[in-house]
């Protein structure tokens, strides 16, 4: 199968939704710190915090946003193929649905919310042999 997204945009699309999927929400309130001080691990701020790259979210929202409509659909459908959603030999409707769900707009939202999007697309591409071994940064 050759997709209609290129391999190598794909590979950057997983790359950096494992750079978002490493990164954990900065949510830490002084006040409820300071209420627990006799707690050792109330307060700490997790390893997985990345306040340094927060622009994360930005470029893999961006790496969706400059999709084409039918491009977008095939990484969703590669996803819901990588979750177990559809198999392999149901690529045509899982890429009607997935064209179904890009023109209602809720695409780029699932696949953001979507747990371990890496994987799944990583999971997806492998069910057609596809594979980012090599290509740019993941080799």
């Amino acid at each position: 199968m050759d997709p209609l997204t290129p391999l190598d945009t794909l590979c950057r699309i997983i790359l950096r939704a494992r750079e978002y999927e490493a990164q954990t929400p900065g949510e830490y309130d002084e006040s409820e710190a300071a209420d627990n001080v006799d707690d050792e691990d109330e307060g700490t701020l997790s390893v997985l915090e990345d306040d340094i790259n927060s622009g994360v979210e930005e470029e893999l929202t961006g790496a969706f946003e400059d999709l084409g409509e039918d491009q977008l659909a095939e990484v969703l459908a590669f996803c819901w193929v990588g979750q177990g959603t559809y198999d392999a030999a149901d690529w045509d409707e899982a890429t009607s649905e997935a064209m179904d769900e890009v023109r209602a707009g809720g695409a780029i939202d699932e696949l953001m919310d979507m747990p371990m999007l890496a994987s799944v697309l990583e999971a997806g591409m492998a069910a057609f042999e596809l594979t980012c071994e090599g290509v740019g940064d993941l080799s």
